[in-house]
């Protein structure tokens, strides 16, 4: 989806990767575990029902978040490539809305993949407090945690608590 112009409404997913393995040979090549594999397909099919098509993903570099775009994109029947971003992997919120912000105003639909507190954080600090799905998105951001927003300005004017939550699902098979 393109966005017709700046100012007109955007959507952004802000989801935590999927069920990842306890160990790996570093933890940035943690691999994800079999049910974080159908956790992110389910969040995938979650997202593809309610019409939600992005024009971008910005994704951790880490093993565990490609893998959880790949399981995603597949339940959503995305076609999408990821941007993949090694900064996600330890990224702070600002950070990580930074990427955001760099976003081109031809772009209207966002999917952000990456690790907690960041992801948690983040969906926190953009939620205005309006949203009636925020209720669901109170206390933790666990795996497979997918928070929607949609925001009516342009990406580089993105602001804590300038974007409402419009849904929230935690994707479980």
């Amino acid at each position: 989806m393109v966005a017709d112009m700046p100012g007109s409404p955007r959507t952004l997913v802000v989801m935590r990767h999927a069920k990842a393995e306890q160990a790996g040979p570093t933890d940035f090549e943690r691999e994800l575990a079999e049910r974080g594999r159908q956790d992110g397909a389910a969040a995938g099919g979650w997202l593809a029902a309610r019409g939600i098509l992005p024009d971008v993903a910005l994704v951790s570099a880490a093993t565990r978040a490609r893998q959880t775009f790949t399981s995603v994109a597949q339940g959503a029947q995305w076609t999408l490539e990821p941007t993949l971003d090694r900064g996600l992997y330890a990224a702070d919120p600002d950070t990580a809305l930074d990427l955001v912000r760099s976003l081109g105003d031809d772009v209207s639909t966002v999917v952000v993949i990456g690790h907690n507190p960041t992801m948690a954080y983040l969906a926190t600090i953009l939620d205005d407090g309006e949203g009636d799905a925020a209720v669901g998105m109170t206390g933790a951001f666990p795996t497979s945690a997918v928070a929607v927003f949609t925001y009516d300005g342009t990406w580089g004017d993105l602001a804590g608590g300038g974007a409402r939550v419009t849904a929230y699902h935690v994707g479980r098979a």
